[in-house]
């Protein structure tokens, strides 16, 4: 769906509330030029208590930990930005959808070095729906090892959620979709299992689960996270520290990717590999409706990772 047809009208800006068409910026932006942006994506969802963000607190804390590699600092409050997405999600009357957060070094002089330029925030929402397709969740997705290597952390900070840095994951996931595949695997400069463009990857394995650690340059993943606790809820075993091989992943029982906009996604094949027995494993689906359960408040469980729009 594209931006023109959405039913949005209100983004918020610089501490302001700007009509979706004019909220623009200067073409001499330095993140613009230099990638020198930190975001996050979090997804808010329809519940009977009205639309909830889930686990707004976690990101901001990683929208505000991004900021430091950079040397870039906010000027807005924690409960500044927490209001003005409140209140985006009400202006534009969203039930659930998607919620953009950015900072950025704005326009003022255009050297390498941002010292001179602004920090400048945007919040914005969105209905979207599922990332990777609509039956991705049922009937999971074919992906492709890509030829792109994932940066290391002694190059950039991979744990930063950092606009430039998405560059790599916009080629690795368009070489896939050229081949015929919805998405991308990336393995890091060691040849080992990295994440996917935009999603954390799991893999099991007689029951037991695996994911690449934070060593393995990653970002740590906030839907990750919730689906190791999950997981370990229900009694599986988690190695969250794993290093995954190329060939471990043809081999696997299972495979999904997690992330706020794929959320919990089976993945079916592997370069025209099938996994485990070609549809969504058993260990995917239990993790998976539980996710769902949770962020749709079929449970009452983890009480505190929502914050309820309507009543704040």
């Amino acid at each position: 769906m594209g931006f023109d047809e959405m039913d949005v009208s209100t983004i918020w800006m610089s501490g302001e509330y700007t009509d979706w068409e004019d909220a623009t910026v200067h073409v001499l932006t330095h993140g613009l030029h230099y990638g020198t942006g930190v975001f996050e994506g979090v997804r808010a969802y329809d519940t009977d208590r009205g639309p909830a963000i889930f686990r707004w607190e976690e990101h901001l804390e990683r929208l505000y930990n991004s900021t430091k590699p950079y040397d870039m600092e906010i000027p807005y409050t924690r409960e500044e930005l927490t209001e003005a997405t409140l209140e985006i999600i009400r202006r534009n009357d969203l039930d659930g959808g998607y919620i953009r957060p950015i900072a950025f070094y704005g326009y003022d002089s255009l050297g390498v070095s941002p010292k001179d330029n602004p920090t400048e925030v945007a919040i914005a929402a969105w209905p979207w729906g599922t990332y990777l397709g609509e039956d991705a969740l049922e009937n999971g997705v074919d992906v492709m090892v890509s030829s792109w290597r994932k940066h290391a952390s002694s190059q950039i900070p991979t744990n930063a959620k950092t606009t430039g840095l998405y560059v790599n994951s916009m080629l690795a996931g368009e070489e896939a979709r050229r081949n015929g595949y919805v998405e991308a695997i990336v393995l890091n400069k060691e040849g080992n299992v990295a994440e996917g463009p935009g999603e954390n990857i799991f893999m099991v394995r007689d029951g037991k689960l695996y994911t690449p650690g934070l060593s393995q340059s990653i970002l740590d993943g906030i839907t990750r996270d919730t689906v190791i606790t999950l997981a370990r809820e229900r009694g599986y075993e988690v190695d969250d520290s794993a290093t995954i091989s190329r060939g471990e992943l043809n081999t696997a029982d299972e495979l999904f990717f997690t992330g706020s906009a794929a959320e919990v996604t089976p993945i079916r094949k592997v370069d025209n590999v099938v996994i485990g027995e070609g549809t969504r494993g058993p260990v995917t689906e239990e993790l998976q409706s539980a996710f769902f359960d949770l962020v749709e408040r079929r449970t009452d469980d983890h009480e505190e990772w929502f914050t309820y729009v309507d009543e704040q």
